[in-house]
């Protein structure tokens, strides 16, 4: 084992190693809620919910299995489970806004990792990384940040989305409700732990709050907090109904030029949030080289590009890199043990979902907001005193939460950027692929499949 993982020439322990994978799990494991949480609420055209305990059984099946394959094949700590802010996309865009049955959006996300896959085993993912300008891909993070909090603030109850209204949001009048009580009880425990660095600090606040809401539904009238009562049994064996249930016809159902835009867009999304995650956690884990780059990177981008695949075809979502696994990292963690552990504990986290179906949205909620606040910080880092970069940056940021559609600012902003670069005569900055996609852009706003 020591010698498969390099556990002693990486300085570390099997201990060190199993504890890193017990507070990556601790840190991650919100997801079991939250992801079935975000494609759970939504019925498709036809009127088809996706049962919340096989989206359970799923998200913790695939992140398991993911998270294992990281570990053994390319020997990282960097675990894996579906991505917060393409499982909105699939859920509020694809199913919600183009009208996508639930097995044509998951095979948008099988596509695209499909694409993602093969950008990777012929060395062009780097090369599409280069034609985005580091702006537009931090602001691109920043905007879905906005996005899963306007979310969040949505389950809590606190702003309400009318269908038709004016205005588009506003704040709820009945604040004064257990659900709201719930959600900020969440929130500001959640942001307290997480100031004093303690490990879970999500999981925490959720599992917390979501025995705060039992407790209010059992002393209470009815139940005040939806979702929160006590489950027929602890565990039960995994449901795998949605397993292989997708499908093309979403080619056929948006047509090709707008079925291309939205594997780009998912694709662009997932794309690089995942290598910059990667990095970041690399140079934290003292794993990469004198210039930061990350030996064995190729490695990493194929596991993570399956991930997309697996993840689509099991109804998941496309699963990515997670910077929670920064936990492990800090605990001391440098190999893939520490993910093989992480991943057992997923696959050990299927036989419960009927615990995890207790968990209000009131209880998840905080979770997105402070997710979304973590992800927006890096607007820091953009130029802001350059007009041509803050303009195209700011609609995509904006636009995101605004229009309720992570499409169109990722689109808005490439368009955007294109569009300026080009008017001011500064052609050599507009990279040829750029200006490829910023087209498929102008084609899918012109014929309003957004």
């Amino acid at each position: 084992m020591d010698r498969f993982f390099r556990i002693s020439e990486r300085g570390s322990s099997v201990r060190t190693e199993v504890l890193a994978g017990l507070a990556t799990f601790a840190t991650m494991a919100y997801i079991l809620a939250v992801n079935p949480s975000i494609l759970g609420a939504i019925a498709d055209g036809s009127g088809l919910k996706l049962d919340h305990g096989e989206l359970v059984t799923v998200t913790a099946l695939v992140a398991g299995a993911m998270t294992i394959a990281m570990g053994v094949f390319a020997n990282v700590p960097f675990a894996l489970a579906a991505g917060l802010g393409i499982n909105a996309f699939v859920a509020y865009t694809l199913v919600a806004g183009d009208g996508l049955g639930w097995s044509e959006a998951m095979g948008v996300i099988v596509v695209e990792g499909v694409v993602m896959l093969v950008l990777v085993l012929v060395g062009l993912r780097e090369a599409v990384m280069n034609a985005i300008p580091d702006a537009l891909k931090r602001a691109i993070g920043a905007g879905i940040g906005l996005f899963i909090a306007f979310i969040g603030f949505k389950d809590a109850g606190i702003v309400i989305r009318p269908e038709s209204a004016d205005p588009i949001v506003s704040i709820t009048r009945d604040v004064g409700t257990w659900n709201t009580a719930v959600f900020l009880i969440g929130l500001v425990l959640i942001a307290v732990l997480m100031t004093r660095r303690v490990p879970g600090a999500l999981l925490i606040g959720i599992v917390a709050s979501t025995l705060f809401a039992g407790v209010v539904n059992k002393l209470a009238d009815g139940t005040p907090v939806p979702g929160a009562v006590r489950p027929d049994s602890i565990a039960e064996a995994p449901h795998f109904g949605l397993v292989g249930d997708f499908s093309f016809d979403f080619f056929s159902t948006l047509g090709a030029g707008a079925a291309i835009a939205v594997v780009v867009t998912v694709l662009m999304s997932n794309f690089f949030d995942a290598m910059g995650t990667a990095l970041a956690l690399g140079r934290r884990a003292g794993l990469t080289d004198d210039q930061g780059r990350l030996p064995g990177m190729s490695r990493v981008l194929l596991v993570e590009s399956v991930g997309a695949v697996a993840g689509g075809a099991a109804s998941a979502s496309s699963n990515t890199i997670y910077i929670e696994s920064s936990a492990g990292v800090e605990q001391g963690g440098r190999t893939g043990l520490a993910n093989v552990v992480t991943g057992a504990l997923f696959l050990i986290a299927m036989f419960f979902a009927p615990v995890v179906g207790v968990i209000p949205t009131a209880a998840t909620a905080p979770a997105l907001v402070i997710v979304g606040a973590l992800m927006i910080s890096v607007v820091a880092n953009i130029e802001w005193d350059d007009i041509g970069i803050a303009v195209p940056a700011f609609a995509t940021i904006a636009l995101m939460p605004f229009t309720f559609s992570i499409a169109n600012g990722i689109g808005a902003g490439m368009v955007l950027y294109v569009l300026i670069a080009a008017l001011r005569g500064r052609w050599r900055e507009i990279h040829p692929l750029l200006a490829v996609v910023a087209g498929v852009f102008v084609w899918y706003f012109l014929h309003g499949t957004v």
